[in-house]
């Protein structure tokens, strides 16, 4: 009743503003506590109601802060912070983080810190405010506010900030205080990293903390020291001489008594010794002195480390990459490729896959080691775990050499048959490489790849038909062989799409040795023609066959016409009989096949010859996609913001022809054995010897004739003879073919730039013939750094199939030099939804282009 008439008396003698203002302090409602809003934001049932809590409450936060006698303060600030955690902006509290910091209270200081490093960061200027106050309370006398104004700066310093109050940390990194001085160190680690210029002035105070006995201190000075020694190999010199102080730290951790304090699951301080091992792996590669200090301590933690627990081994891990890391003796690293082998020994799958990963990436550094563990790395890949058969296979097959080739093939081609599908085209394309460079015999190399083919299925990549058909192209001994056992494979079972084309390129091929039933290697197979025809028509005609396996089956009827005697006619007539095809590409063969029979029977047999050996390894497009084994041990060393590759490529000669494999992004397959490649004569014999594991096409020009010859093929294909005409001196552009496979062509029309003479211009002209649109296709060129390139903009990036339309491009060429041109060329496009990347080279461009 007495407080009604009081306010009602306020109303009638009209207070003045100062009144309101003490009677609105006086009415004021006690705000929410932090435990009431966050019980009533987990209640909210629906995400409409918890962002209607969260909009009321903020909007009460708003009003306080404009309170400026809100004792409150404190709470309300740490309400919004909790709001931010949840994703909501609290963008409108950074003001009043700095207010609380400013405060003498140290309840204030907390809660301002708190949201100063969740509200604030470098990217705005408000952060900058905060430096003086900071500044302040780095002096302070508690040591718990300066360890507030420590753990803030560590977090939002900026570059400003750090060269501002850089010389208050090197002060406070010498404080007798361990607890400010460990902090310190940590704040000092952040601003070497926002500015490294900064270092030198934390060394002279850094080397002398390795005398320390806090642990705390110990751990963050090693840290410390790390990033020092990554970001300046000046510094890492330097600090190669505490190498001795490191040792007697790891020491004395391994040698002292039990110490609650530090003992985690019975190993002493485990968190400090991993940091010491990872700073000597960085001291001691490639430093021999350095690493001879550390030989002793290492064997010593190694072998007095308790494995029966997770902590253990966390420790012998880092053993294991300090060892093989630095110039370590024999029988060190012979010891840590033997933790790693009981690592796979080890139920915990997560400690198995750690250890094939560290052995894929010290297989090379100690080749013999791993050799020993062979057996249980291959009872890996049985293992239940996805991730650890991968890594097994990919160990497996870098520990195959010419002695475990037999053994290690049966096992990786077992597993082929059991494994996961999208493992299946990476066995084949390793097996198919590892049987390359170390098959005991040719019969021995040519079963175990027909064996992968039946096993593989659909799986094998196109690439390996290729090479496999020149594997046995290459070993006349074994083509009848080879031919009969193919036969056989594919007579009951066309299911394998692979099996079958390479099967039929042998029967279209080597028709004449199945039927001879003659066989120097193994018992001769007796077959006659219509069996063999009968098995090619199954191919045509079966549902499950491939558009692609259909087209080797007609080639290779068409191929036993000049090999067979009784059945041509019956050849045929298969081959007439898909003249209306709605198989656009088995329609073509058909009417082309049969004009051969019809207008140019006099020359069917020429035509049809077996075809010449290919040049070049068979091996060298294998792997095409797979990524070479990487020392992982030396990423340490890499500068900041350049990947293992890039550091690589400087390593390599800047040749001109390495110039363009490097602007066209081509990277030749590593570790393949190659076989050399004659050079082509002409003034392209440097370029295409640096490029000899890159597949070129080039066209070389044709001979001059003093009489232009009816082309028969050109006649037949439909062809154009304007390229032969101008090569024999006509007048007007040179036209080349840089490009023609899979159906995508690409011509070339050259000629001089009447205003610059040392300008060709080249105008670009792709068509697809197949019966497919090729979309996103893209179209890229290269010269070699004597010459200067204007690649102009395309006039589409869609290819119509069936040529019905074409993308052109110009390309401008300047040679002020006058050399022989050289143009390296790169397509890509989108097909059935495969992407295709084809590379060439067009070195035949007449010398009228420069002379």
């Amino acid at each position: 009743m007495i407080c009604m008439l009081w306010h009602r008396h306020n109303r009638i003698t009209k207070p003045t503003g100062t009144k309101i203002l003490k009677d609105k302090s006086l009415t004021m409602t006690t705000p929410k506590r932090l435990r009431d809003l966050i019980r009533e934001i987990r209640s909210a049932r629906t995400a409409a109601d918890e962002r209607a809590v969260v909009q009321k409450e903020c909007a009460s936060i708003r009003d306080s802060f404009r309170d400026q006698d809100n004792t409150y303060k404190c709470r309300n600030l740490a309400k919004l912070l909790y709001i931010h955690m949840l994703g909501y902006p609290a963008h409108f509290g950074q003001l009043e983080c700095l207010k609380l910091i400013a405060s003498a209270k140290f309840t204030d200081k907390r809660i301002g810190y708190l949201g100063a490093m969740l509200l604030l960061d470098e990217r705005q200027d408000v952060h900058l405010l905060v430096t003086n106050s900071l500044k302040n309370d780095l002096n302070h006398q508690t040591q718990y506010i300066q360890s507030l104004a420590l753990c803030t700066l560590g977090t939002i310093c900026s570059v400003e900030m750090s060269r501002d109050l850089a010389g208050e940390i090197e002060k406070m990194i010498k404080s007798s205080n361990a607890y400010i001085k460990k902090k310190a160190i940590l704040c000092a680690f952040c601003i070497i990293r926002k500015v490294p210029d900064l270092m030198e002035m934390f060394i002279p105070a850094t080397r002398s903390l390795l005398n320390e006995k806090n642990h705390g201190v110990l751990l963050t000075a090693v840290c410390l020291i790390t990033e020092m020694c990554e970001k300046s190999p000046d510094t890492l010199h330097h600090f190669r001489k505490v190498v001795p102080n490191l040792v007697r730290v790891l020491k004395n951790l391994i040698m002292a008594g039990y110490s609650p304090e530090h003992d985690v699951s019975g190993v002493s301080d485990p968190f400090l010794q991993v940091k010491i091992l990872r700073l000597l792996r960085i001291l001691g590669k490639n430093d021999t002195d350095a690493s001879e200090t550390m030989n002793d301590i290492l064997a010593q933690v190694a072998t007095n480390t308790d494995t029966s627990k997770n902590v253990g081994h966390a420790i012998l891990y880092e053993i294991v990459l300090t060892i093989m890391g630095i110039k370590s003796e024999a029988g060190l690293r012979v010891l840590a490729v033997n933790i790693l082998g009981r690592f796979l020994l080890n139920n915990d799958k997560n400690i198995r896959y750690v250890a094939l990963n560290t052995l894929l990436r010290v297989v090379q550094a100690d080749y013999n080691a791993v050799q020993r563990h062979r057996t249980t790395i291959i009872d890996c890949l049985k293992d239940a775990d996805i991730s650890i058969r991968r890594r097994a296979m990919e160990l497996s097959f870098a520990l195959v050499n010419t002695g475990n080739i037999r053994g290690m093939m049966k096992e990786l081609l077992d597993f082929l048959e059991n494994c996961d599908p999208e493992f299946k085209a990476d066995v084949c394309s390793n097996i198919v490489q590892s049987t390359e460079k170390y098959s005991p015999t040719k019969r021995w190399h040519i079963d175990t790849v027909m064996k992968m083919l039946r096993v593989a299925g659909s799986y094998v990549r196109d690439d390996i038909v290729s090479i496999l058909i020149q594997l046995i192209a290459e070993t006349s001994e074994l083509h009848n062989y080879t031919v009969q056992q193919l036969f056989l494979l594919i007579k009951d079972d066309i299911h394998q799409p692979s099996l079958v084309q390479v099967a039929l390129w042998c029967i279209g091929e080597y028709g004449e040795k199945l039927i001879s039933g003659v066989c120097e290697e193994d018992e001769p197979v007796q077959v006659s023609e219509d069996e063999v025809i009968d098995v090619l028509e199954k191919v045509l005609t079966h549902n499950y066959s491939t558009e692609v396996s259909k087209e080797y089956a007609m080639t290779s009827l068409m191929k036993l016409t000049s090999r067979f005697r009784t059945s041509v006619g019956r050849v045929k007539a298969v081959i007439d009989a898909y003249g209306g095809s709605t198989h656009v590409e088995l329609q073509q063969r058909s009417v082309e096949y049969s004009n051969i029979f019809t207008k140019y029977e006099n020359m069917r047999s020429a035509l049809l010859e077996p075809m010449p050996l290919i040049e070049g390894s068979r091996s060298k497009n294998v792997l095409a996609n797979s990524e070479s084994s990487t020392d992982l041990l030396n990423e340490g060393n890499i500068p900041n913001g350049e990947s293992t590759t890039s550091v690589k490529a400087k390593n390599i000669n800047n040749t001109e022809s390495q110039n363009i494999l490097d602007l066209l992004d081509v990277v030749p397959p590593a570790g393949t054995s190659a076989n050399p490649v004659p050079p082509p004569s002409g003034g392209a014999n440097d370029l295409l010897d640096l490029l000899g594991d890159v597949a070129t096409i080039s066209n070389p020009a044709p001979p001059v004739k003093p009489t232009p010859a009816p082309n028969l093929l050109d006649d037949l294909m439909g062809g154009d003879t304007t390229h032969n005409n101008q090569m024999n001196g006509n007048d007007g552009p040179y036209k080349l073919t840089a490009f023609d496979k899979n159906g995508l062509k690409v011509e070339l029309t050259c000629e001089r730039d009447n205003g610059q003479l040392n300008v060709t211009i080249i105008n670009v002209k792709s068509t697809n013939s197949t019966a497919t649109t090729m979309s996103d296709y893209i179209f890229q060129a290269a010269v070699p750094k004597s010459f200067q390139l204007q690649l102009q903009s395309p006039s589409g990036s869609t290819l119509p199939p069936m040529n019905d339309g074409e993308v052109t491009q110009v390309i401008k060429v300047n040679n002020p030099q006058k050399q022989a041109i050289r143009l390296r060329i790169k397509v890509s496009y989108k097909q059935n939804g495969n992407n295709v990347t084809d590379i060439g080279e067009v070195s035949s461009f007449p010398s009228t282009l420069w002379q």
